[in-house]
């Protein structure tokens, strides 16, 4: 299990540097002068000069790569081009309303989705697993954020129980933030529930075709009992994978539900550091998804060992 850990995190180690340096370099190759771009065409020479100064842009690229990531492992993220403000604060500033609604989403979908898959599988063929399978492909083909619109339309215009959009803060009460992150997350959801019940619903039924829930089945178990305690556990591996990339995918692609509801989370900073062009802002950003994503990975590996006794005596024989 220990020798299973390290490789896992060595390999991890490696793909956030290699992920590192492909952000680095994309970044550099866009073009446009930056100096120009934050201070305008009229600036003179000698402005830009000294704004290049400032923030190492006069540096050879190897320099500024291993100074930046040195400084992002001594955790500085220094400071914006548009307003100068750390960019460690702006960023935990913004990620305290997307962490909470990528969670919201990840536990709407997965709440819904998992029943639902279940259900479908030991209804097979029937009229609960036809349901089923429509409200999937309707997930999936429904764009979120027209679904958004509909959310906002109904519960915000007409009947008037949430809130249309914005975020009043978590210092006015945790019951006004999680309202106004109440439909960003179930249209976040939506989509990723559709996809979670259809995986679930194969794993299943491919899990109910084996030998040890035939036995099951053999010794008087209940339905019941043969899919919720001996099924399902042993066909969550496919659904933690899905559940994994889904909360990857809910963190960094509220970009557009965040613009629909006004939310100033990670993906209205990134919109907004995008249109300013400041590129400091947007590589920090686009790394710690990227790294999110990788470390949820290395998460949902760990979890394969903890819930799968094979896998766990396949990790100690390496």
């Amino acid at each position: 299990m220990l020798l299973f850990l390290a490789k896992r995190l060595v390999a991890l180690l490696v793909t956030l540097l290699v992920a590192s340096l492909v952000i680095f370099l994309v970044m550099e190759a866009l073009p446009g002068d930056v100096a120009v771009v934050v201070l305008g065409t009229g600036a003179r020479e000698d402005t830009l000069a000294a704004f290049r100064s400032l923030h190492g842009l006069d540096r050879p690229l190897a320099t500024r790569y291993v100074e930046w990531i040195g400084d992002l492992i001594r955790g500085d993220f220094d400071e914006s081009y548009t307003d100068g403000r750390p960019i460690g604060e702006i960023i935990l500033d913004r990620l305290s309303i997307s962490l909470p609604l990528a969670l919201l989403g990840v536990a709407f979908s997965t709440l819904v989705a998992i029943p639902l898959g279940v259900l479908a599988a030991g209804q097979h063929g029937r009229v609960m697993d036809l349901v089923v399978m429509a409200f999937s492909q309707t997930g999936v083909a429904v764009p979120n954020f027209w679904f958004a619109f509909l959310l906002s339309l109904v519960f915000a215009v007409q009947l008037r129980w949430l809130p249309s959009g914005g975020f009043p803060g978590w210092e006015s009460g945790l019951w006004p933030a999680l309202t106004s992150l109440l439909m960003p997350g179930i249209a976040l959801a939506l989509p990723q529930a559709a996809i979670l019940a259809r995986v679930t619903r194969s794993s299943m039924l491919e899990t109910l075709g084996e030998d040890y829930v035939r036995t099951a089945r053999a010794k008087g178990l209940s339905k019941r009992a043969v899919l919720w305690r001996h099924a399902l556990r042993n066909a969550m591996i496919p659904v933690l994978t899905i559940m994994g990339l889904q909360f990857s995918f809910l963190l960094a692609g509220t970009i557009i539900i965040e613009n629909v509801f006004y939310l100033p989370g990670l993906g209205r900073l990134i919109f907004d550091a995008i249109s300013d062009r400041d590129l400091l802002v947007v590589r920090n950003l686009v790394l710690l998804l990227v790294g999110a994503v990788i470390v949820i990975n290395f998460i949902v590996d760990v979890i394969y060992v903890l819930v799968d006794p094979r896998l766990r005596r396949a990790s100690t024989h390496d």
